[in-house]
């Protein structure tokens, strides 16, 4: 047992020294949670198609089964990705051979000079709407003014080129590299290239490489699709899509690799239609055994089976967290919890589905929360979850409705 010394002083004179015993904090209960898959849940599992790959499933069946009531598409042409990564004021290159400068307001295009003499490009604010090119010179340690333009400047010409980023770093990207012309302080820095391009370094980030080449063509059809239906709507803005987690995860170039590469070539242009128009294609990494309904007819509530299939090594197909006392009653804000439990789930799937509402009771009242709002804020990977023990127990949690 830990023992502090305390000295009782009175002017200058030491009057005693007495042992006090600090007994130990007592340790703060600990709520297990229980879970089943990873996201929302709605249109494709990524590990689920890779189980239905497994059984031997087409990719045409796969994305049948998880876009019901779709149709086979077509779709061409550019997008405009918005590298969230790049967060300097201006875009930040490295100097290779051939490389152009198009200004995009006269639509005049320069050769920049060879990269032998200049090591590093960019294109920075200048007035409201204007840029400003400068060249580094590596040995000088020295940026020089090259040009000044009235409008945003783009660099092309080679197959890829290197992004520098904050960090360091150096990306590779195909196609284009330009700021956007949008109001702020600081550029953000687009890359447009072709469609297909743009899926070489998407799938690989959003799939496992070496999963079968049906569940890759499912992703890579997914993926195109989703790029597809943002495409659509985002005519007024600078960019499509973003390159996180909030869109898509794209990594350029430097991600691609050679299996699903195939997988995009083997389904060059697919993708899945409802009425005529490109779906909302929405993908999650594990539905945990169940798929969720969402607005649109397409996203239906039903069981999936593949999702757990022998042999597919699904790591989120079942889950388990432990959250303290004081997230808990965090979480729900009703004073000292008396009792949490699940009120309602959706009925389908293992131990009766998501969760869609759970009520808590604590010494300020009681409160009724979504599944997602308790996923939310306990930081969890679904909503599919129970309340399944607390040690040592002070809290009443009953894991059925």
């Amino acid at each position: 047992m830990k023992r502090v010394f305390v000295a009782l002083i009175a002017g200058s004179t030491l009057l005693s020294a007495t042992a006090v015993a600090v007994p130990p904090p007592e340790p703060e209960a600990v709520q297990t949670i229980t879970g089943r898959g990873f996201g929302h849940g709605r249109g494709m599992s990524q590990y689920g198609a890779q189980g239905a790959a497994l059984a031997g499933r087409s990719a045409k069946t796969i994305l049948d089964f998880y876009y019901p009531g779709t149709t086979v598409g077509k779709a061409t042409g550019n997008i405009r990705i918005q590298l969230r990564a790049d967060t300097t004021d201006g875009v930040r290159i490295a100097a290779v051979n051939k490389l152009r400068l198009r200004d995009l307001k006269t639509g005049k295009v320069y050769t920049l000079p060879k990269a032998s003499t200049r090591n590093q490009w960019s294109i920075d604010p200048n007035g409201e709407h204007g840029a400003k090119v400068s060249s580094y010179n590596s040995k000088t340690k020295k940026w020089t003014l090259w040009k000044t333009l009235t409008g945003i400047g783009q660099f092309e010409g080679p197959a890829v080129i290197s992004l520098i980023l904050p960090s360091g770093k150096v990306v590779g990207y195909r196609g284009v590299l330009r700021p956007a012309d949008l109001s702020g302080a600081h550029f953000d820095t687009i890359n447009e290239l072709p469609l297909e391009l743009y899926l070489r370094g998407v799938v690989p980030r959003e799939a496992v490489t070496t999963w079968k080449p049906a569940a890759l063509q499912v992703q890579a059809v997914a993926a195109r699709t989703y790029s597809v239906f943002h495409r659509n709507r985002s005519t007024k803005r600078a960019y499509d899509l973003c390159d996180t987690t909030a869109c898509q995860v794209y990594g350029g170039y430097n991600d691609e690799e050679k299996t699903t590469n195939a997988a995009i070539a083997a389904t060059a242009g697919q993708v899945r239609l409802y009425k005529g128009k490109p779906i909302m294609a929405e993908f999650s990494s594990s539905n945990g055994g169940a798929t969720a309904d969402g607005p649109v007819a397409y996203q239906v509530m039903k069981a999936d089976s593949w999702d757990s299939y022998p042999g597919n090594k699904n790591p989120n197909v079942t889950w388990t967290v432990t959250r303290t006392s004081s997230q808990l009653q965090s979480t729900f804000g009703v004073g000292t919890l008396r009792s949490l439990r699940v009120v309602r789930r959706t009925g389908i799937g293992p131990s009766g589905g998501r969760v869609l509402t759970v009520e808590a009771v604590g010494s300020k009242g009681k409160v009724v929360l979504t599944g997602d709002q308790v996923r939310i804020r306990l930081h969890m990977r679904s909503a599919w979850f129970a309340f399944a023990g607390v040690q040592p127990l002070v809290l009443d949690m009953p894991t059925e409705p």
